[in-house]
């Protein structure tokens, strides 16, 4: 990770030596897509930067990962690999640029921009004191994406008579700004924010109210510092004050698909260099075939034929003109992904012995007999999974059903690219298919129903407050005593297989299907090398591993260390879309949860100690 070059470039005399960047620090590739992705903040040391945009990464040298169907749903044409500092005399990596501009001494307690404090080359330090400098604790975001310094000039001359035109303009009062930490409290009342113009000092107590800085007349400037060259943006939604560290700054949507057939054969993978060319030149068999002994494919892919590569060329493209179904031309290109995968994951899949690069293997256990309630249990031996950063939301989380492209997402480029960064995971998992007759006659139940309604209706309103400045309709929520169902057993199997499969809880993942006619789940490995495939997960899908992690799941969720308060809550959680479940009993840690641990009831799978309400089972 290196900090984007100086906007001065000079020339290079032949023979001169290249000045090296600076490498500020390492993140894994993972992390440049769920945690340190573009627009995020990160902090090295004493200094804190924000990761610029695609515009400055060099991907030339870095893999293409290749997915028809993500395509489909991300509008990208190529998914790349971040880019990775390989050898020593590598240049580049991921970019950054220095974020916030504000910063303080300890020692002086002067509050100004990190370059009027005159630190020496490439340190974070006080010119005069000589004492590291200190990032500022506070930002100002808005709901749009953008994102700036915290104006603590107009905090503290909060009552300031401006003149004509001045309104906010920031150090008309000739003073210096001045912070101060008080160690008696840890509340943001001991932050104590000062001018020498002798201004009134005031602490940062309220200012994380939600019109605490609309109430001083201080607007959204529309900066987006992770964007070079990028002009404001005209914005007219009220800024939030947020602590530079937390989690609400930077929300990643993130869009993912797995390998599925067709396009998980090996043959295919290896035409993914190639694959656009021969859609855009060859329309025939006898085209492919001239395309791939121009581009040497059996020389550079050995053990695979050009007789092959045609035959799955030929395959892709039956599959990708193939229509579908009546009833799915109406989903939306992400759910139609879903439903794909769902079908595909009911049906056998065995390893093909001539194919090494083969990215699925599904297969049935060995045994017949499955748990009640429980329709149908595939072994996922093999799994690919492609995840792809496509944008990024701040101070609020993307809600779930928003599957729209929205306003409120924030770019990643100045000028939209045709390729996305991503990464790839390979592991296995088990696929558990509810049994739809014993699912219908139990949803039909009025007191599951009356349950899942609760969340729905706080689901709903969330949706709305969401939606309030939008011309869009607002999205329904997909909350049914279905999605409470199937979604709590596979957080309670994920509990259960932790213990017994060889895995941490955050090395699994669920990937959930649940619709009209869909009630399933997939438990995978999360992993992003080869230990993604250890076994241990594959065998807890044999029937009678699966029996007792079945019933021992749902007898540590019938009672938990926080009941009553847990079992009878009205609604817990953020936003209230959670009833029964806490951290004692049902949630997992966010990684593991496509919903960060939303729209969960135990209740409905083992029912009320009083057995007023029945669950599923």
């Amino acid at each position: 990770m290196t900090p984007p070059p100086p906007r001065k470039r000079g020339t290079v005399r032949p023979g001169a030596p290249i000045t090296p960047l600076r490498k500020l620090g390492e993140i894994r590739r993972a992390q440049a897509i769920t945690t340190y992705g573009v627009g995020s903040m990160i902090a090295v040391d004493n200094e804190s930067f924000v990761i610029a945009g695609l515009d400055t990464w060099d991907v030339s040298r870095t893999r293409t990962l290749w997915e028809p169907r993500l395509t489909r749903v991300t509008g990208a044409h190529e998914f790349k690999l971040p880019p990775a500092v390989d050898s020593e005399d590598a240049r580049d990596g991921v970019r950054a640029a220095r974020f916030p501009q504000l910063y303080s001494c300890p020692e002086c307690r002067e509050l100004q921009y990190y370059s009027k404090f005159n630190p020496p080359k490439d340190k974070a330090v006080c010119g005069a004191c000589e004492r590291d400098l200190v990032p500022s604790r506070f930002v100002m975001a808005c709901v749009n994406g953008h994102l700036d310094d915290f104006p603590y000039w107009k905090w503290v001359h909060r009552s300031f008579s401006y003149g004509p035109g001045e309104a906010g303009s920031v150090g008309r009062c000739g003073g210096k700004l001045r912070l101060r930490a008080e160690g008696s409290t840890a509340s943001l009342r001991g932050v104590v924010i000062g001018c020498t113009c002798g201004a009134k000092e005031v602490s940062m107590e309220g200012a994380f109210r939600s019109q605490a800085l609309r109430d001083l007349g201080i607007r959204c400037t529309g900066r987006r510092p992770w964007l070079k060259d990028a002009p404001a943006q005209q914005c007219g939604e009220p800024p939030r004050t947020l602590q530079r560290g937390s989690s609400t700054v930077w929300y990643p949507v993130v869009h993912s698909a797995l390998s599925i057939p067709p396009w998980s054969d090996g043959v295919l993978k290896a035409l993914g260099p190639h694959w656009n060319n021969i859609q855009d030149e060859a329309e025939d068999e006898a085209e492919i075939r001239a395309y791939l002994k121009v581009a040497k494919f059996e020389k550079k892919n050995r053990g695979l034929t050009v007789d092959d590569a045609v035959a799955a060329v030929l395959r892709a493209r039956e599959a990708e003109a193939e229509p579908p179904a009546e009833e799915h031309t109406t989903l939306s290109p992400r759910d139609l992904l879903y439903q794909e995968e769902y079908r595909t994951l009911q049906r056998e899949r065995p390893e093909d012995g001539r194919d090494e690069l083969q990215d699925f293997v599904c297969e049935p256990p060995s045994g017949d007999r499955t748990p009640d309630g429980i329709g149908q249990v595939m072994l996922v031996k093999r799994v690919r999974e492609i995840r792809v950063l496509h944008s990024f939301t701040r101070v609020e989380e993307p809600a779930v059903g928003d599957t729209a492209s929205s306003s409120r997402r924030a770019a990643l480029a100045l000028r939209k690219p045709d390729w996305l960064p991503a990464i790839e995971v390979s592991g296995e998992g088990v696929f558990v298919r509810l049994d739809p007759e014993w699912l219908a006659a139990w949803e039909q139940r009025p007191q599951p129903q009356e349950r899942a309604a609760r969340v729905r209706r706080n689901h709903e309103a969330l949706l709305r407050e969401r939606y309030a400045n939008s011309d869009r309709p607002v999205p329904p929520s997909p909350i049914s005593p279905r999605y409470l169902a199937v979604h709590t057993l596979a957080h309670l199997l994920i509990n259960e297989w932790s213990l017994d499969g060889g895995y941490p809880a955050a090395s699994l993942r669920e990937r959930l299907y649940i619709g009209d006619d869909m009630a399933g789940f997939l438990i995978y490995t999360a992993t992003s090398d080869s230990a993604g495939s250890l076994g241990g997960i594959v065998a807890q899908g044999e029937p009678e591993r699966l029996t007792s992690s079945l019933e021992s799941a749902l007898l540590r969720a019938s009672w938990c260390s926080n009941d009553p308060l847990c079992s009878e809550a009205a609604a817990s959680g953020a936003d209230s879309v959670n009833l029964a479940a806490c951290h004692a009993c049902v949630l997992l840690p966010e990684t593991s949860c496509e919903t960060n641990n939303a729209f969960l009831d135990r209740v409905a799978l083992v029912g009320t100690p009083d057995g007023v309400v029945s669950g599923l089972f």
